[in-house]
């Protein structure tokens, strides 16, 4: 049986890549609200994340402040796709 993507096995990572499946983009404000979990953490998984090229992220500001921004590429989507996929194999559905 195939193995599950390590990189979105993880609990925040798999979070994270969920939403941005279902939005355009999404800021690292609301990505922290949703996934209710610390700047640090999320900072961190964003960096695994985009070191893999599952999400591009974009660093900009609104006024004085900055706005991190993040999108799922396509190779994000595939990887996301077969995780689904590997997953209903291992439930045999």
């Amino acid at each position: 049986m195939k193995e599950l993507n390590p990189l979105l096995h993880s609990q925040l990572r798999l979070a994270v890549i969920s939403i941005l499946m279902n939005v355009e983009e999404a800021d690292f404000v609301y990505l922290k609200e949703k996934t209710e979990s610390t700047a640090g953490n999320l900072s961190v998984q964003l960096d695994k994340l985009s070191g893999a090229g599952y999400i591009s992220v974009t660093k900009g500001f609104v006024g004085k402040k900055t706005r991190t921004v993040c999108q799922i590429t396509e190779l994000g989507r595939q990887a996301f796709e077969e995780y689904v996929e590997t997953l209903k194999e291992y439930l045999g559905m």
